[in-house]
């Protein structure tokens, strides 16, 4: 593991790191924000998963979250979204949510499926990279993300269980099997058949539950001025599977708010004292 930076904030650590990742078979960065609690031993964390053109580095000087997770004794990780610098035909395009873009899943078709292994790299890789790094307690974790990445959080937390303890999104794409997104990526990534796109679809997933996975409930935020909100993030999906199962959920439409890190910025302290509270601080 390599160190690219680290930056005193608010008693914490805010760090910028580096690793070959035997996953992806590339370089893959993420960021790491320790609390001042970190000193005295290991703290729950919350792992935040980016949307479209985001970075490792986006969360952590845009959301304006570590001041309260220096206070509630947090850990933030944020990985990258996305191999670079594969050199694959196409990869460019995920600037226009095509294929190239992480989507947090192991693609299945070439050229994709050598390096596209977001799922298998945040999962296998980079959690227990962390805990072994970090005074991280990898036994207490939430998930949450943003667009794309709350796409990566819904399904990535019903697709293990028990790995998360809580989980939250803001503006996350819902049901990608019924959007233009969700479409162009699973056919590069998976191929044509689409009852493999099933198994990344969130709502799906969670009409597959037998229970309630997350009985002390899921928070999701949606601005109503969302350019993406009809065409693409379908969050009545979502909320309509989770009232089948019995999956407490609350959904918070907000007038005015769209779809960037103003909106985050604006509620982000509400998704920390959710996971919080449910991390058992």
């Amino acid at each position: 593991m390599k160190t690219l930076s680290e930056h005193r904030a608010f008693g914490g650590v805010q760090g910028f790191y580096e690793h070959a990742s035997a996953q992806v078979g590339l370089p893959m960065r993420f960021g790491v924000f320790l609390p001042p609690q970190a000193a005295r031993g290991p703290v729950p964390a919350l792992l935040y998963l980016a949307g479209l053109t985001c970075t490792e580095e986006t969360f952590a000087t845009k959301a304006g979250a570590q001041k309260l997770a220096a206070e509630l004794g947090l850990a933030l990780i944020t990985p990258d979204t996305s191999p670079r610098g594969a050199q694959v035909p196409g990869e460019a395009e995920n600037w226009d949510f095509g294929v190239g873009a992480g989507f947090y899943l192991d693609a299945t078709a070439a050229p994709w499926a050598k390096h596209w292994r977001t799922e298998s790299w945040l999962l296998r890789e980079l959690l227990p990279l962390v805990a072994q790094h970090f005074a991280i307690d990898d036994q207490r974790l939430g998930l949450f993300g943003h667009s794309m990445g709350g796409h990566g959080a819904l399904t990535l937390a019903l697709k293990h269980p028990g790995r998360f303890q809580s989980l939250s999104a803001f503006a996350p794409i819902c049901a990608p099997t019924q959007c233009p997104w969700g479409e162009k990526a699973f056919s590069g990534y998976l191929g044509p058949d689409r009852k493999a796109w099933a198994a990344h679809d969130a709502s799906l997933l969670m009409q597959g539950q037998l229970a309630a996975p997350y009985p002390a409930g899921i928070l999701i935020d949606q601005g109503l001025a969302d350019k993406f909100l009809a065409e693409q993030l379908h969050p009545e999906a979502f909320e309509a599977a989770c009232s089948a199962v019995g999956q407490p959920l609350t959904l918070r439409r907000h007038a005015g708010y769209d779809h960037g890190y103003y909106f985050i910025q604006s509620f982000v302290d509400d998704h920390l004292r959710h996971h919080a509270a449910q991390l058992g601080l």
